[in-house]
C-alpha cells in the first residue's frame, strides 16, 4: 500500500490583508448564492417569470437560510450556551454554526409567504425548481467545512482517512477520520447534477412535487447515512442509536418521501 491515510493540511484563510481574513468558507458560501442565482434565472427565464419576481425571491432566501440555518444550529446543537449562559453569541456567525434543517425550516417558511404574496406562484412549482439549488448549496457548504476541518468522521484505517493538521475542535483532532465532508459533497453534488439533469433533459418537471419530493428524501437520507460515521457534534444523545443530526432527518425524510408518492400519481402537466 502506498499510503494509509492523508494528511490534511489545509487553511482556513485564503489570504489575511490588515486582520480582514478571507476565507474559504465565506467564498463557497457566497458561490452558492451566485451559482443560484444564475440558475434560477435560467429557469425563470425559460418558464416566462420576471426579473422581479426572482429578486424577491434570492433576497428573502438569503435572509432566511442564514437566519434558520443560525437559529436552527443554536436550538437543536447547545440552546443552553447560546440561549442561557451566552445569548449574544447567537449574532457570532463568523465563529462557525450553521445547521442545514434549520435553513431547511427557513426556506419552507420564506417560500410559504412568497408564493401567498406572488400571484400566480405555487409552492411545489417553486419548490421543484428551488431544490436544484439546495443540493448546489449543500455541497458548497460541505467543502467550506471541509476546509475549516470540522463536522469530520469516527476514526478510522482506511487509506483514504484524514488526518486534519489544523483541526477546529475535537472532532476532528487525534487519528486519521473519515473524511465524511466528501462523502457528504460528493453524494450532493451527485444530486445536483440528476436534478439539472432531470429539468432540462426531461418532462418530469411538469408534474408538481417529483423534483422536490426526490430531493428531500435522497438528500436527507444521504445525510442520515453518513451520521453514522461522524462524531457526534452534541451531548445529549449520547448513549442512543442514533444523534441528533440523525432524529431531525427522519420527519423530513418522510415529508419528502409523502411528497415523492404523492408526485407519483399525478399527470404531467
Amino acid at each position: 500500500m502506498l499510503f494509509n491515510h492523508i494528511v490534511w493540511d489545509a487553511s482556513p484563510v485564503i489570504f489575511d490583508f490588515g486582520g480582514w481574513a478571507l476565507r474559504w468558507y465565506g467564498v463557497f458560501f457566497a458561490m452558492t448564492f451566485m451559482l443560484g442565482h444564475y440558475i434560477m434565472l435560467k429557469i425563470f427565464q425559460i418558464e416566462g417569470k420576471t426579473a422581479k419576481e426572482l429578486d424577491k425571491l434570492v433576497v428573502g432566501m438569503i435572509v432566511s437560510i442564514v437566519v434558520g440555518a443560525r437559529l436552527g444550529h443554536c436550538l437543536f446543537y447547545d440552546p443552553r450556551y447560546y440561549f442561557v449562559d451566552n445569548p449574544a453569541a447567537i449574532l457570532r456567525i463568523w465563529e462557525g454554526g450553521l445547521a442545514s434543517h434549520g435553513a431547511t425550516i427557513g426556506i419552507v417558511a420564506y417560500m410559504t409567504y412568497y408564493v401567498k404574496s406572488t400571484p400566480g406562484m405555487r409552492f411545489l412549482w417553486l419548490a421543484d425548481r428551488f431544490v436544484i439549488v439546495v443540493a448546489l448549496g449543500a455541497f458548497f457548504v460541505r467543502m467550506g467545512n471541509l476546509m475549516n476541518s470540522e463536522i469530520c468522521g469516527v476514526p478510522t484505517d482506511l487509506p483514504w482517512a484524514f488526518e486534519y493538521v489544523n483541526a477546529r475542535g475535537s472532532d476532528c483532532s487525534g487519528p486519521p477520520r473519515h473524511p465524511t465532508q466528501l462523502y457528504e459533497g460528493l453524494s450532493y453534488i451527485v444530486l445536483f447534477v440528476f436534478l439539472m439533469y432531470v429539468y432540462f433533459k426531461t418532462d418530469l418537471k411538469n408534474i408538481e412535487g417529483r423534483m422536490a419530493g426526490m430531493c428531500v428524501t435522497l438528500l436527507f437520507t444521504a445525510r442520515f447515512i453518513i451520521e453514522f460515521f461522524k462524531e457526534n457534534q452534541e451531548s445529549y444523545t449520547l448513549g442512543l442509536p442514533i444523534n441528533t443530526g440523525q432524529i431531525l432527518s427522519i420527519p423530513v425524510i418522510a415529508f419528502g418521501l409523502w411528497i415523492w408518492l404523492r408526485s407519483l400519481k399525478k399527470k404531467r402537466a
